[in-house]
């Protein structure tokens, strides 16, 4: 079987992580994982990278935890593929399927709205899933669904409490998507979820093809209530 992280985070490319990417590469390899998609948070997002930079040196910046965990990856052989987090108003989307040279082309999407998205993405071959549509946490003014502007739905996310996931997976159902699992994993903290297949992962299209087309794969189903951190961890959550 071939484990999948589908959404993770580094602390180069996002202001939430708290490992860079070589420590992240190493923990999810001893974790069990075969392919990790870093997904880092975009411009609108929680992002690290100062929003004032040049665009050349923003995107630069942030791709490093991306480039630093696929550097460990190649090491010590673990797949790791490249996505990102963009935010519209509190509503967050992972997209799958472009590159750093097609961010570096596209300074203006920090003012796209969901629809502008879609369009620019699925026009150069992207796939974009709704992360966590029904999170409900402090820092968010509400909840936003983008059914016309989406290819899927993140139906479980281990950092999530059971009921939003419950809810996600509602979602996906009524509107006839395919669901997606991920840890939404900042740095080392175990989580463990994800998707689990025995269709063999190398690259991004490999990923975008599986969830396209219903080929055989299992969500791990892992919620927030299911971990417990290690003793001493100060950055559970």
């Amino acid at each position: 079987m071939c484990k999948i992280e589908t959404h993770s985070h580094t602390k180069e490319g996002s202001a939430c992580g708290y490992s860079d990417g070589y420590e992240c590469a190493r923990a999810r390899k001893e974790e069990g994982y075969d392919v990790v998609i870093v997904t880092d948070h975009f411009f609108r997002g929680n992002t690290r990278p100062k929003r004032d930079l040049p665009w050349e040196q923003y995107i630069e910046e942030f791709c490093s935890g991306y480039e630093h965990e696929k550097e460990e990856g190649d090491r010590i052989g673990l797949t790791v593929l490249f996505g990102w987090e963009d935010n519209y108003m509190g509503a967050e989307f992972l997209i799958y399927g472009l590159d750093k040279a097609w961010l570096l082309k596209h300074p203006d999407m920090i003012h796209w709205t969901p629809r502008q998205q879609y369009e620019a993405v699925h026009a150069d071959g992207g796939f974009i899933v709704q992360a966590h549509p029904f999170r409900q946490r402090g820092y968010l003014e509400g909840i936003g669904l983008y059914p016309n502007y989406i290819d899927a739905v993140e139906g479980i996310n281990t950092f999530n409490p059971k009921i939003q996931n419950d809810r996600a997976m509602w979602f996906a159902e009524q509107f006839g998507f395919a669901m997606t699992a991920g840890s939404d994993v900042h740095g080392i903290h175990p989580a463990g979820g994800g998707i689990l297949t025995e269709k063999k992962i190398v690259t991004i299209q490999d990923y975008i093809d599986m969830i396209k087309n219903r080929e055989p794969y299992e969500l791990i189903d892992r919620h927030l209530e299911d971990l417990t951190p290690p003793e001493g961890f100060k950055k559970f959550g």
